[in-house]
């Protein structure tokens, strides 16, 4: 049980960061939840969950494949801390590009809108693929397989809380989110990927 509790939190803290950031799931989210109110943001989630659920599996079963060996471990902690240095500083520079994120205007359904902003965003890929990738090792080693499962629990409900909430928000007033407490959240955020970043080194 303490393994579980202490790995959700690692899970937590990490996915919190991609999840709040601002970018094109998060402007649709937003255009959606004025047009169509709070549902909205469950039906963006359940399209990036269509994505990210088998994208998950896939990278999940191709660990379990190639039977990680101790040099591969060490690279993904290597990649995996590169990649939250990477995004601790995209959510810094993004916060403060956060008008720019208004511009898109999807035309399709939101949960078009979830699947497509979520396959064809590259920073959500290599999330998956670096930082993700790390986290999916570990639930493996702790769980085996089954670990895909927990990890998958303990991150995507949080997309469905936050899409939920944004799209509860701006169907009130889409300038409630752009204050400076948002900021203060994100520059949080980043530190804690930095030092999720150290301890992976750590690892090493």
């Amino acid at each position: 049980m303490q393994e579980f509790f202490g790995f959700a939190v690692m899970v937590i803290a990490i996915s919190a960061s991609g999840v709040m950031s601002p970018g094109p799931l998060f402007s649709a989210n937003i255009i959606y939840g004025i047009r169509e109110g709070k549902i909205a943001g469950l039906k963006i989630a359940i399209g990036h969950t269509i994505v990210e659920f088998p994208l998950i599996v896939f990278l999940g079963a191709g660990i379990i494949t190639s039977n990680i060996i101790p040099e591969f471990r060490v690279l993904i902690a290597i990649i995996g801390a590169v990649g939250l240095f990477g995004f601790a500083g995209l959510q810094i520079r993004t916060i403060f590009q956060k008008k720019n994120q208004r511009n898109l205007k999807p035309t399709r359904g939101p949960i078009l809108a979830g699947i497509f902003l979520s396959a064809l965003n590259p920073f959500f890929i290599i999330w998956w693929l670096t930082v993700g990738f790390k986290l999916i090792t570990e639930s493996i080693e702790l769980w085996g397989f089954f670990g895909i499962v927990v990890l998958f629990l303990v991150h995507i409900w949080m997309d469905y809380v936050w899409l939920y909430v944004v799209a509860f928000f701006a169907s009130k007033t889409s300038n409630l989110l752009s204050n400076r407490n948002y900021k203060i959240i994100i520059i949080a955020l980043a530190i804690v990927l930095i030092y999720f970043g150290i301890e992976f080194l750590r690892e090493i």
